[in-house]
């Protein structure tokens, strides 16, 4: 997963570079999310998949899907990514996009996960923690689940904190056989 997040993170920022200088942020996270449904469909990711489908024919039938919804940058994007045959990489893009655009507006969205449910007052704690350590505010999300026997896992953007005990517990085991 972490070697997704790597290819996928030079695309993103010359993306977000690209419609922060164009002053076109929404309009790219639109195009950029009907691409990403257009390539997460099955049967484009079948294609994408197939040895006997070219590139050419991949991207002609992206844009007859897409139609006039992408503009004539993101439609090369597109391109780039089927040539290079990184389509695949498309949804750790998007991801790493909208984590970037929502920087530049001052708010970045934390996942947080939880070996129990939060109150209220644990999360604007632990959100507050979060605020000062990234200097933005923060949109946290809480899941629970109970296999990580105590403590949390916060992810922000690409960046993860695991302090669970089942976290701890597998470092310690990691450490053990070595």
């Amino acid at each position: 997963m972490a070697e997704i997040a790597t290819i996928a993170r030079p695309y993103a920022e010359a993306v977000f570079s690209l419609a922060k200088q164009a002053g076109t942020l929404d309009a790219w996270s639109e195009q950029l999310a009907l691409a990403n449904a257009v390539a997460a469909d099955a049967d484009m990711q079948r294609l994408a998949a197939d040895p006997n489908v070219s590139a050419e024919q991949l991207n002609n039938l992206f844009a007859a899907v897409c139609g006039s919804n992408l503009s004539a940058e993101a439609g090369n994007f597109i391109t780039l990514l089927i040539d290079s045959g990184r389509i695949q990489v498309l949804p750790a893009i998007v991801a790493q996009f909208e984590v970037l655009k929502a920087s530049e507006g001052g708010v970045l969205d934390a996942a947080v996960t939880s070996a129990f449910a939060m109150s209220d007052a644990q999360l604007a704690g632990l959100s507050a923690r979060l605020e000062s350590r990234f200097k933005c505010k923060i949109n946290a999300s809480v899941t629970v689940d109970p296999e990580l026997i105590g403590g949390v896992i916060v992810a922000v953007g690409d960046e993860v904190y695991d302090a669970s005990v089942r976290g701890k517990l597998q470092g310690m085991a990691y450490a053990l056989k070595r």
